[in-house]
């Protein structure tokens, strides 16, 4: 299709789709609404149709982006009735899909995990969080994984793994290679686990851990309690709690 021509709902992808590129080529705060809106042969004035401003379309192409990522994940983890003798191996395969996604696409992380923000009420489906929820859940059915530890589980997981893709992102840690990075994962996911379920109920309750995804969807389902099981999505200093 020529550029400048779009047919309804196309233009709104193209943008995202040319935002995108400007993320990669110049990190997410290195490019306007303008230059987008010129990579697709349109006017900004046409772009404000569908994005009020720089920071709308931004914060779309963050929503889009944790959506990819919890698709990624969900497909790591493979079908849920398939064979599997190790319970914890879905776990291993989403996070190994997490933190090598975050370091293939650096700058496209970097927009999800802290850029960007997202609409908090917009529904992003698969959420990471989710696909971490329902894994944890999972591993509670199969008498892997206590009940009593699965409240906030995620939210620990979900720090050792994105603890673990930051640190090799920033180059403050250095693996040997691809197949070490999917065995450190590895490592550290069974770690995480393994403390998981040998704990025992502590004397004081643990913390409750939050996010804009979970209170997101706590509102949604009218459940005010946020120490119900839950999951993990990417953080972002101007969207506090994570999204």
């Amino acid at each position: 299709m020529a550029k400048g021509h779009y047919h309804h709902g196309e233009l709104r992808n193209a943008l995202l789709g040319a935002a995108e590129a400007l993320v990669r080529e110049r990190g997410a705060e290195g490019w306007s609404l303008r230059e987008a809106s010129a990579r697709v042969g349109v006017s900004s004035s046409a772009a404000y149709h569908h994005f009020a401003s720089r920071d709308a379309l931004v914060r779309a192409l963050s929503e889009r982006v944790l959506g990819g990522l919890g698709e990624r994940m969900s497909n790591a983890a493979g079908h849920p009735d398939g064979p599997s003798a190790d319970h914890q191996q879905r776990l291993v395969a989403v996070g190994r899909a997490y933190v090598r996604w975050a370091l293939e696409d650096p700058a496209v992380a970097r927009l999800a995990f802290g850029a960007g923000g997202t609409d908090p009420e917009t529904v992003i489906s698969p959420h990471p969080h989710d696909v971490l929820d329902v894994e944890l859940d999972r591993l509670v059915d199969a008498g892997a994984l206590t009940a009593s530890a699965r409240p906030g589980a995620a939210f620990v997981l979900w720090a050792a793994i994105h603890g673990l893709a930051t640190l090799l992102g920033d180059g403050l840690m250095s693996l040997d290679g691809p197949q070490a990075v999917d065995r450190e994962v590895e490592r550290v996911v069974r770690a995480v686990l393994s403390g998981l379920t040998q704990e025992t109920a502590p004397s004081r309750k643990w913390p409750t851990a939050r996010s804009a995804h979970t209170e997101r969807r706590s509102k949604h389902q009218g459940d005010t309690s946020a120490d119900e099981p839950q999951a993990v999505a990417p953080t972002s200093p101007k969207d506090r709690p994570p999204h």
